[in-house]
């Protein structure tokens, strides 16, 4: 595909196979395929209107990578809406019936959304590992209404995002990242949520001294509402009575609650219990010794992590129905047309897991 022959399709000379036109969306434009069919070019949302609570140098800083899964993202909303006829299909919608302003202490949002969601401590301690920690919350957000979806972002910096939407509230997490912080990113983009902001979470939120106001107060406190979350503080000082802070302790009630060391030391930090150079000191030694995760499986199976069950079996019951054409059943999944028989048997081997 050289230079002059796109040109010539775009001067309406000659015109594009599909194949090809799907060369130009994802391979050159990196861009949905469906906004090739628009009679013009749709106005795409900047990052500054979509992340208010970031300073204008992050925003400025942001990666080209970034913005666009920022794009992705705004596609996916679009794909839900024309997906759900408009209509949530969620009964029950934590971003429509749960209203916080920015001074309400976190734990009492800690104690309404756990109560929301229907998730007892319990269940959470039964879970048998961080990654099915994370599947459960997955799928509880989903059932109140808030889409998830993943992807490989490749930017160390940034764990995740959301946007904010009446209908399609949407966060976008970052797969490479462990699943510990995965379950804090969901729960940090929650909170955003519930204040009716877009947002990003950012493992060192050092940008927050540069906010002011309101967006201060949001941001610290959606990292607040996250810690609090996943480690509830009346249950914490309980199990930390007589401990002796140190790596084997740290380890083990990060263990417990499936959140990372760093949750962990923070409550004890908050606490008096460590003081400010330890914490930092122990802080900078997990972050230099992480690794990021390398997905396993195969393409196929990636992508249906990345989309969710709910998005793919709407998508597909769509096509099977002969409401959307092969093509367009291909965009909304983002693949190439030949690549949908290997994304249906995908969601048909979790059909019959289930």
């Amino acid at each position: 595909m050289t230079t002059e022959t796109v040109l010539a399709w775009e001067n309406g000379e000659y015109s594009p196979t599909y194949p090809q036109l799907e060369r130009l969306a994802y391979e050159i434009y990196k861009r949905p395929l469906a906004i090739f069919f628009f009679p013009e070019p749709p106005e795409e949302v900047s990052p500054q209107q979509s992340f208010r609570t970031l300073p204008d140098y992050e925003i400025e800083l942001m990666p080209p990578r970034i913005r666009l899964l920022l794009r992705k993202a705004r596609a996916l909303q679009t794909n839900l809406r024309e997906l759900y006829e408009g209509v949530n299909p969620a009964e029950h919608q934590i971003t429509r019936d749960l209203v916080f302003e920015p001074d309400t202490p976190a734990e009492l949002i800690a104690v309404q959304v756990r109560e929301y969601l229907e998730v007892p401590l319990e269940e959470q301690f039964e879970c048998r590992d961080a990654e099915q920690a994370f599947k459960l919350w997955r799928e509880r957000f989903e059932d109140c209404g808030v889409f998830v979806f993943k992807d490989a972002f490749r930017e160390e910096l940034f764990s995740g995002f959301c946007l904010y939407d009446d209908r399609f509230p949407l966060i976008y997490v970052n797969n490479s990242k462990s699943f510990t912080r995965q379950s804090f990113t969901l729960f940090h983009e929650l909170a955003h949520l519930l204040f009716r902001t877009g947002g990003v979470d950012m493992p060192l939120d050092r940008y927050i001294d540069h906010l002011e106001g309101a967006n201060r107060r949001i941001e610290i406190l959606c990292n607040r509402f996250a810690g609090e979350f996943l480690v509830p503080s009346a249950d914490f000082e309980n199990r930390a009575i007589g401990l002796d802070v140190n790596e084997y302790s740290i380890q083990q009630l990060a263990n417990a609650y499936h959140v990372s060391r760093e949750v962990i030391l923070r409550k004890f930090y908050d606490r008096g219990r460590v003081d400010q150079q330890y914490y930092e000191e122990r802080v900078a030694e997990w972050a230099a010794n992480a690794t990021s995760r390398t997905p396993g499986g195969s393409y196929y199976a990636n992508m249906g992590v990345y989309l969710s069950d709910n998005y793919l079996d709407k998508a597909f019951t769509r096509y099977h129905q002969e409401q959307i054409g092969i093509e367009q059943l291909a965009d909304y999944l983002g693949v190439k047309v030949k690549n949908i028989p290997g994304m249906e048997a995908v969601l048909f081997r979790r059909g019959n897991a289930a």
